[in-house]
């Protein structure tokens, strides 16, 4: 796949009803049990979209997540259809929806987020350095930042943000709370599945995944569906495993370049956020896509 220069910051179809425009995705109504969500190029920061969008940035998502949502369908059905997007929209709205989108079942999302962590990083380095403990789970003392969890991946949920608010780490106890018990031992055991296959099928090939996030969704039976995107840039830390030392970050093929660069503005991170250099576009974009030729060698 070779990136394109053209980007798509917003789809326009009015071949089908808009429903809903998410921080990356814009969401399409097909009919009563089935949407269209066309992953565009926009990229969210600090819980904020910026106002450049990143070119490729939909196609990698898509291409990636329909790798893993395959790879990944014996430990959960997905949300999938066979449906092809193009088949829905007008022929001056087909390069809207070609290679970005995806035909899914309509189901109900769960309201959290589901995170698994193999390594030490990001937010949960700043939480075990205050009390050892990442989501109220207790991790052993000394360990060093980006330090693999000695006793295996862990999962730290966080709620769900509305565009413009933060997420929120919570503690398992909290998810059961919110959607119950049954529920949230079976998505504690369903994410931490998919990590480990993913992580492991990742390490063949040089890559360690540091942490990642899934969303999940049920039909009207309460049947559990992995939905969204999966294991992407967007949702995961990927380090190149001949790169990695702990005590320090590594290199990583996701969004933290653009949140270091923004971190070096004078920037209070409220709205408007700044528009991205040329320089930092072509870097990104440029991750992106390695990321995707070495997992999913396309």
């Amino acid at each position: 796949m070779i990136i394109s220069e053209k980007t798509l910051f917003e789809s326009s179809l009015t071949s089908l009803n808009f429903l809903h425009r998410g921080k990356v995705r814009d969401i399409y109504a097909v009919d009563e049990d089935k949407l269209l969500i066309i992953q565009t190029d926009r990229l969210s920061a600090f819980d904020l979209i910026l106002p450049t969008p990143i070119p490729g940035k939909g196609k990698v998502l898509t291409a990636m997540s329909n790798f893993w949502f395959k790879k990944l369908e014996h430990i959960i059905p997905n949300h999938l259809t066979n449906i092809q997007p193009e088949s829905l929209v007008s022929n001056n709205e087909i390069d809207q929806v070609s290679g970005r989108s995806f035909v899914v079942k309509k189901l109900k999302p769960v309201p959290i987020e589901a995170i698994v962590r193999g390594y030490i990083a990001g937010s949960s380095w700043k939480d075990y350095k205050k009390n050892n403990k990442i989501c109220g789970i207790t991790i052993p003392t000394g360990l060093e930042k980006a330090s693999k969890l000695p006793s295996g991946a862990i999962f730290t949920p966080s709620t769900k943000a509305e565009i413009g608010t933060h997420d929120e780490n919570i503690s398992f106890s909290k998810v059961e709370r919110i959607i119950g018990s049954a529920l949230a031992l079976q998505i504690r055991d369903i994410a931490i599945a998919l990590y480990t296959e993913a992580a492991d099928f990742a390490a063949t090939n040089g890559i360690i995944i540091a942490d990642t996030k899934f969303e999940f969704g049920q039909d009207h039976a309460g049947k559990l569906y992995l939905i969204d995107e999966a294991l992407t840039p967007d949702s995961s830390r990927f380090w190149k495993a001949d790169k990695y030392s702990p005590g320090e970050s590594p290199p990583s093929y996701d969004k933290q370049i653009i949140r270091d660069w923004l971190e070096m503005r004078n920037w209070n991170k409220n709205p408007p956020a700044p528009i991205l250099s040329n320089d930092i576009l072509t870097k990104t974009s440029y991750k992106y896509q390695e990321i995707l030729n070495l997992l999913v060698n396309i």
